[in-house]
């Protein structure tokens, strides 16, 4: 079974997640992928409240999208043979 890389598990406990070696990376992509859209509709929420301009949002997203960059890495790349 292939293990996952030193850094992605970092990354994932970055986001309060600490997989078992058993936990499917599939699994722990769809945990990732949660968090990213609760925090995006959050962004969305708070434009609308007026906490910033519909002009900064895509700032906004961009700096949010850089602390989900596992979404960016195909799964392939998230393990390694042990």
């Amino acid at each position: 079974m292939p293990l996952l890389r030193s850094e992605v598990l970092d990354e994932l406990a970055r986001h309060g997640l600490a997989p078992k070696a058993s936990t499917p990376p599939e699994l722990l992509r769809e945990q990732i992928n949660d968090l990213y859209r609760i925090e995006i509709r959050r962004l969305r929420d708070r434009c609308r409240l007026g906490e910033f301009s519909i002009r900064e949002l895509p700032g906004q997203v961009v700096e949010l999208r850089k602390r989900y960059l596992l979404l960016s890495i195909p799964i392939a790349h998230w393990t390694v043979l042990p």
